[in-house]
């Protein structure tokens, strides 16, 4: 019989040195041993649909989870219903300890993205999980599933959707769980989990589970599980999020399309108009010209400021990765640009191109915009901002189209259709329960861990403070070319692997 190869063995060797207490070796042991069984489970996860419009789905996906939890003995395992009808579920369950001083809520989230499965690489689905021996812009390739005594490698990826965002957090979590109560250990800390099914929907209802069930859902603090690990593949903890909000902007040309030639340089050209009202929002280096943009942020603390200085660099390592050579803005680090608002253009459309092109002047130009928040900001003052910047480029703002009468009277028409949105949230790195955390994290590698202020992903993590006055800290465990949000999507087995021991030793800390 061949030797599974778990990332603890090829990890041992260069952790060796450091100083590991019993119950991480004998937690390592385990998952070892556990490790196909454990594949077994999470590609039958990963085989359910689980868009959260999808109802039928969803609650296969809510059903399977609770039995995953009942099968690792969590007890008072229950859905938690918004008040709103047909909305997902939360999957809670609990583990409580007579004397614990302490509570801990452990997050992820069980819905994943939209997906268009024509757009996977060829072999791949979406919802039939694969085993590639390697990223496929590496080359990678696809492979058989390991039987029983078959080495496990831990470069493997597995391609599905939620693979890494955020089916990884549910599996890694309850994981860590089993993996203690195997071992014989018991947590000096209570233990509640709690998993969403609508945060790729934008959690809209997530704040009626957290009202209705107050008195549930109390404790020191919350670990999220979401999002990717820095660039160099160190393990990472994240005090905080950006927030997030939409804008859709149309410009006005005439009422109906026109031929080029005999109109052109004389009607407006929406497409024009609309690419120069966007480029007026940024200068040549990324700065945002709408007034006021950066006037809400809060400085970053001493202790911040610090763990910012000590972030490895990966900016050289991702522009070689993704194929550029100019960054936005030249001043700034990638993990300093994160750490301010954002004005980003998520699409533009207008006239056809391509083989679709033709000769004509279009009626309209659309463009998405995406607003990304730092702690200070409100989503709605940062939209209302950009509005200005608008009718101070001359420019009448509306949310319909425009009337007749409009049209008489304005030159140039803007309609703008504002989202919802929420607001950053960050933690104090400072809080005694985060240094422990930190030294939990800290115990599973003798390699540095990065300590982020905040990340440049955006989740509602300012419900948890609205709803419950609770801190979040985020423990993520995602490869971080793991393609969330987009087509491949993947996760990299050690960085699950990383994930499972790195929760065990959060659960475990005292």
């Amino acid at each position: 019989m061949q030797k599974i190869i778990f990332g603890f063995l090829l990890f041992f060797s260069a952790y060796s040195a450091s100083a590991q207490s019993k119950e991480l070796i004998n937690i390592r042991a385990y998952c070892d041993k556990q490790m196909h069984q454990w594949l077994a489970e999470y590609t039958s996860f990963l085989g359910i649909p689980n868009i959260a419009s999808d109802t039928i789905h969803i609650q296969k996906n809510a059903a399977f989870i609770q039995q995953m939890m009942k099968n690792r003995g969590i007890s008072n395992v229950q859905l938690l219903a918004p008040k709103t009808i047909g909305i997902p579920p939360v999957i809670y369950g609990e583990v409580i300890h007579p004397g614990a001083t302490k509570t801990i809520i452990f997050y992820a989230h069980y819905d994943g993205q939209p997906v268009d499965s024509t757009k996977w690489a060829k072999g791949l689905h979406p919802f039939k999980p694969s085993l590639l021996n390697s990223s496929l812009e590496n080359q990678g390739t696809i492979i058989s599933w390991p039987d029983q005594t078959a080495e496990i490698n831990p470069e493997w990826r597995i391609y599905a959707r939620s693979a890494s965002d955020d089916k990884a957090g549910v599996m890694s979590i309850l994981s860590a769980y089993e993996s203690i109560t195997k071992c014989g250990y018991q947590p000096s800390i209570n233990l509640k989990f709690f998993f969403e099914g609508e945060e790729e929907a934008g959690s809209d209802h997530l704040y009626e589970v957290l009202e209705k069930y107050a008195p549930q859902l109390q404790s020191d603090l919350w670990i999220i599980c979401d999002g990717p690990v820095h660039q160099s593949g160190k393990k990472m903890v994240s005090f905080g999020v950006r927030g997030d909000t939409h804008m859709e902007l149309t410009v006005y040309g005439s009422k109906r399309p026109l031929h080029s030639g005999h109109y052109g340089n004389w009607a407006p050209n929406p497409a024009m108009l609309l690419s120069k009202l966007l480029s007026s929002m940024k200068d040549d280096n990324g700065n945002v010209l709408v007034k006021g943009f950066y006037d809400d942020v809060t400085p970053l603390s001493e202790n911040e400021k610090k763990a910012l200085k000590e972030i490895p660099s990966p900016d050289n390592q991702m522009k070689k990765e993704l194929g550029f050579l100019a960054q936005e803005n030249d001043q700034l680090t990638l993990a300093e640009s994160i750490l301010n608002p954002s004005l980003n253009i998520n699409g533009l459309q207008s006239a056809n191109v391509g083989k679709l092109s033709s000769n004509v002047i279009p009626t309209t130009a659309t463009a998405s915009l995406d607003l990304r928040l730092v702690l200070g900001n409100d989503f709605r003052r940062q939209q209302n901002k950009v509005v200005a910047h608008i009718k101070k480029q001359g420019y009448y703002v509306t949310d319909q189209d425009p009337t007749e009468a409009e049209r008489k009277l304005y030159p140039k028409i803007a309609k703008v259709i504002l989202s919802d949105g929420y607001n950053a949230q960050r933690t104090s790195m400072d809080l005694p329960i985060a240094q422990n955390v930190i030294a939990a994290v800290k115990s599973t590698t003798s390699d540095q861990i990065v300590l982020m202020p905040s990340v440049g992903g955006s989740l509602p993590l300012f419900v948890f403070e609205k709803y419950l006055h609770a801190k979040t800290i985020t423990v993520p465990i995602a490869n971080h070319d793991n393609n969330q949000h987009a087509e491949n999507e993947n996760i990299r087995l050690q960085n699950l692997w990383n994930g499972i021991e790195t929760f065990a030793a959060i659960m475990m800390m005292k």
